[in-house]
């Protein structure tokens, strides 16, 4: 494979893992809402424009999803203190918790395709990880 071929493996595959995930826990909240709270919890809140276009959506669509999300008491909105016509969105305690119950959720249903894997490739796939998380958290500081 070449660069670009396992750079699309990896894009693809982990977008499958989590409709797989998805489906065997019967989780049917839109990917899109733990693509949010993942963002808001790696951060002091965000303006809805810069939310929407971090989780891959339009500025209605999040306005939308975020009305939702609050009143299930996941995230709060407030008006931005640098400028008020614009709000910034942060993660409730409540968001955190329901956010980290999903990633153990995942974990806990993806584990058992993986129980095959030796050291070595675990050794693998945690450097992996690292490189993965490294790199996107340089998109994110690049905005």
């Amino acid at each position: 494979m070449n660069h670009g071929e396992i750079l699309q493996s990896i894009v693809f595959s982990t977008h499958a893992l989590t409709r797989i995930a998805a489906q065997e826990a019967g989780n049917d909240a839109p990917a899109t809402q733990w693509r949010a709270l993942n963002v808001l919890d790696s951060g002091d809140g965000q303006r809805v424009g810069e939310l929407a276009k971090a989780s891959r959506t339009t500025q209605p669509g999040m306005t939308r999803l975020l009305g939702q999300l609050e009143q299930d008491g996941l995230v709060l909105r407030s008006p931005d203190p640098e400028d008020s016509r614009a709000t910034v969105v942060t993660i409730t305690d409540a968001g955190r918790t329901a956010l980290h119950a999903w990633r153990d959720e995942i974990q806990r249903i993806l584990a058992p395709r993986f129980s095959d894997l030796d050291d070595t490739d675990w050794e693998h796939l945690s450097r992996a990880a690292e490189i993965l998380h490294t790199h996107s958290l340089l998109e994110r500081t690049a905005r």
